[in-house]
């Protein structure tokens, strides 16, 4: 008799973990399937370089996981501990200047005012603005199913912070970075901030975004922060998590087919030819994954069908350089702002507009960036456990496309010299980066990462893209057309990157559906947004 369950997960990722481990503490026999031997997705931390020299491969600093509503439900404090830097990000120029952004407004604003009082003041108002908008509007919202358009436009224009956001959101965040500001480096290091893997997001900036991508570049409420012993801790705090609350883990378990029978999911087939029984399936990998392989397109009304084929991945990935050093990167500008090489994000390269955006259009067209620019940190200043006594790592993410000239295998005969371009051009920021300094490097491109993580497709870090027609009310969707079957991954709002929101929002979704009483408190962006209009 096949296995029953009351929910198989399929994907044993960060949102994988926090969904199982919700419906598993509310009393539901669940079972977390993985296709590779080890949990965790992009919150993996390896010995890639050299023995004892530690290396996030994906996530390395994560977004105000402290303050998230499931950090705090699931009581990780007692499991993993965060780092939170003091600064945040830095940028070096080659004038022996730099700007550096710290959680703290006067410090940040005093380093902005080198280069331009006025700018000073116009951050200062906006930081005003958004940390009441990232607290009552853009927290609530990032853990809560998103509102109808409608009714969350008529919600926000009943408080002067919804008017505010409202404005933000309708406005491109490039346009609006240009028209507030007037020196060009802090547009760059705006830009920066507002990113999520150490490189400008070309396609969210240049669009509308409906989630605010604005308030990001002003918000000094909510941090990066880097988890004690590596990403991986936070991987293996929730496991320790879901297998105290009952639920059943599975490795090696590859889903060869999710079994729809009249409509309805009622479980999973596995690659050897095992199949589970289940009230309901929850997929946390990607859309066509999910639905082209395991569903299977015939399953699928027409219109849901066009919206899986319609599912847009982000344009670019990352090429990843990783060193272990006998010391950190002492970057340019350190008599001008001694505090450049104590920030968390270091931004290397480019020094105009003209420049970010002139490689970012080659990476576009598919083409490898003749100009090097890129995001980078060294976490072992905030976690020395990550190195050996005395020694550091850092690590450099650079924008590359998926498939140069057409071919995601080209990037294997050049990538050791792209490598060499990307430290040539660092030890120009960081003189102390000599070949007696790197001990070792490992680079890491697309072409690695999604053999090993098969839904990151053609190199997608975010498992879907931010543009705005795939965000908040046009999100994918947690229900499926097909009963019993939910998506609780990144392709759901708030996307991707490790913030737990799908998994915690689907959870609410999937127990309500089976009227399984709720024991916690789901976050409530209607009663949030309603609170903000009494104020």
């Amino acid at each position: 008799m096949p296995e029953q369950y009351d929910g198989v997960i399929i994907g044993s990722g960060q949102h994988g973990l926090i969904l199982g481990t919700y419906l598993a503490k509310a009393g539901l026999k669940i079972l977390l399937l993985e296709r590779r031997l080890i949990f965790g997705g992009g919150l993996s931390t390896t010995e890639v370089t050299k023995p004892g020299f530690y290396h996030q491969m994906h996530s390395v600093n994560h977004f105000n996981i402290t303050q998230t509503p499931w950090y705090k439900d699931l009581e990780l404090a007692n499991r993993v501990r965060y780092v939170t830097p003091r600064y945040d990000f830095a940028q070096p120029h080659r004038d022996g200047t730099a700007l550096v952004f710290s959680r703290y407004i006067d410090e940040t604003c005093e380093s902005i005012a080198r280069f331009s009082k006025k700018d000073a003041q116009t951050y200062r108002e906006w930081n005003a603005k958004a940390d009441l908008i990232s607290d009552h509007i853009f927290w609530p919202e990032r853990y809560s199913e998103p509102l109808a358009e409608a009714e969350r436009d008529e919600l926000l224009s009943r408080s002067s912070a919804g008017r505010d956001f409202l404005e933000i959101i309708n406005r491109q965040p490039l346009t609006a970075v240009n028209e507030l500001f007037e020196e060009e480096r802090v547009r760059l290091l705006l830009l920066f901030k507002m990113s999520l893997f150490g490189t400008v997001l070309y396609d969210q900036v240049t669009t509308r975004s409906p989630m605010g991508a604005l308030v990001r570049g002003f918000d000094l409420v909510a941090n990066y922060q880097v988890a004690q012993g590596g990403s991986v801790a936070l991987a293996r705090s929730l496991m320790e998590r879901y297998v105290q609350a009952g639920g059943e883990f599975r490795s090696g378990a590859h889903v060869e087919r999710i079994v729809v029978d009249q409509g309805r999911a009622t479980g999973v087939q596995l690659a050897d030819g095992t199949v589970i029984n289940s009230r309901f399936v929850a997929s946390t990998v990607d859309v066509p994954q999910t639905f082209l392989k395991m569903v299977g397109e015939d399953q699928l009304p027409a219109p849901y069908a066009d919206k899986v084929r319609a599912f847009k991945q982000t344009a670019w990935t990352l090429f990843g350089l990783h060193l272990a050093l006998e010391e950190a990167p002492r970057h340019i500008g350190t008599d001008f702002d001694p505090h450049v090489n104590e920030a968390l994000k270091v931004n290397v390269g480019c020094e105009s507009m003209e420049q970010l955006f002139d490689l970012h259009d080659e990476v576009a067209e598919g083409k490898i960036p003749s100009r090097i620019s890129f995001g980078t940190g060294s976490v072992t200043q905030f976690d020395p456990s990550q190195a050996p006594d005395g020694k550091a790592t850092a690590y450099a993410w650079h924008a590359m496309p998926y498939a140069p000239d057409g071919d995601p295998e080209s990037i294997e005969a050049v990538k050791e010299e792209f490598a060499d371009r990307m430290i040539e051009t660092w030890r120009e920021w960081a003189p102390n980066l000599t070949s007696d300094n790197i001990l070792a490097r490992h680079i890491y491109t697309a072409n690695d990462y999604t053999k090993e993580l098969v839904n990151m497709v053609e190199g997608d870090i975010f498992v879907g893209s931010f543009s705005g027609d795939q965000t908040m009310w046009n999100h994918f969707g947690y229900r499926t057309p097909i009963e019993g079957l939910y998506m609780a991954g990144s392709p759901t709002h708030p996307g991707g990157a490790i913030s737990g929101g799908g998994g915690y929002i689907a959870s609410r979704i999937i127990a309500e559906d089976y009227d399984v009483p709720l024991w916690w408190t789901p976050v409530d962006a209607r009663a949030s947004l309603e609170k903000l209009a009494g104020r």
